[in-house]
């Protein structure tokens, strides 16, 4: 019986960002008709536009093996990492017009290569390396157990490829916002037991720059090429900062703690009680719309909540599974 593999071909249309920073006013896009075969992937098809149709086209690569992150873009508004999508993947997924883009359209340099200056400051501001005390002739192995080595959730497998800190809305409209990625690795070496870092966690609790203005859209999550789960990672720093009775009374902090005591109350989310909880006196500013939600029956008043009939059951599962006190 043969085992040959048959190579297939389909005729692709590209779209491509095209944007010189040095000589363009606006960006533009080209197009370009190719045939695809079933064994290339989306960074095959970056080096055969340079190498057959302009040498001017431009575009990071390195390790071509999924972990340098070099060459990450946009397919079709997904973020990928050239180098590992197949492009049967691609025209399975999206069909035989695809657009290739930047990770970042407003910080292009030329083509596919973005001015990542802000990702590598927010990243440097978390503190991205383990603080101790060492000692520098050892006599034996520091050695971590595989239980403490579980707690970092993955986190170490981040290739820095920025994928999910361009994919955050969060990040685009607040430039102090540090983003999934610097998150991902704030936990990463929060959770290592062999960090004494005092600082870090505070930093990443501070409003604004912190993960409590992490608006939870799972767009992280989605842009992960190597699957770590930004947005986990930042709920971890959310459970931290509580353990370690560092988490300040702002609207975000009361959002969470007023979460858990409605379903602790009703065993069903009170929806007005939580924004009263959450805002406090500034709740005035939100009547108007709760008025409207009101009358289209999207909010009931506390006396109208029914409570859930398995609220035992439910206030067991919270306090089982609570990790912290809030």
């Amino acid at each position: 019986m043969s085992t040959e593999h048959k190579i297939t071909t389909q005729k692709v249309n590209f779209k491509v960002f095209r944007f010189n920073a040095d000589e363009d006013y606006l960006p533009y896009y080209e197009n370009y008709d190719m045939e695809v075969t079933s064994e290339e992937v989306v960074l095959d098809i970056l080096n055969r536009i340079k190498w057959d149709h302009d040498g001017s086209f431009s575009y990071r690569r390195s390790c071509r093996h999924g972990i340098c992150g070099a060459c990450a873009i946009k397919v079709n508004g997904r973020s990928t990492l050239a180098c590992k999508e197949s492009m049967n993947d691609m025209v399975e997924l999206f069909g035989n017009e695809l657009v290739i883009e930047p990770l970042s359209k407003k910080r292009v340099i030329k083509d596919m290569i973005i001015d990542k200056a802000d990702f590598w400051e927010k990243h440097d501001a978390v503190t991205p390396y383990l603080v101790a005390e060492i000692d520098e002739n050892p006599q034996s192995e520091n050695l971590v157990s595989p239980e403490d080595a579980d707690k970092l959730d993955e986190a170490d497998l981040c290739i820095q490829c920025g994928a999910c800190h361009y994919a955050c809305p969060a990040v685009e409209v607040n430039e102090d916002f540090f983003g999934p990625a610097a998150f991902a690795a704030a936990y990463r070496f929060s959770a290592d037991v062999r960090d004494n870092s005092t600082s870090r966690l505070a930093d990443v609790n501070e409003e604004k720059q912190g993960v409590w203005d992490c608006v939870k859209c799972f767009e992280c999550a989605e842009a992960c090429p190597k699957e770590i789960n930004p947005i986990g990672k930042i709920t971890k720093l959310h459970q931290m900062a509580f353990q370690e009775g560092i988490a300040k009374n702002n609207v975000a902090v009361r959002h969470a703690v007023g979460f858990k005591k409605s379903i602790m109350k009703n065993g069903v989310l009170d929806e007005g009680g939580l924004v009263l909880y959450s805002e406090g006196p500034a709740i005035v500013k939100h009547l108007p719309v709760a008025f409207r939600m009101f009358t289209k029956g999207k909010i009931v008043p506390p006396w109208g909540i029914t409570k859930s009939e398995n609220l035992d059951e439910i206030q067991k599962l919270v306090k089982s599974s609570s990790t912290a006190k809030f």
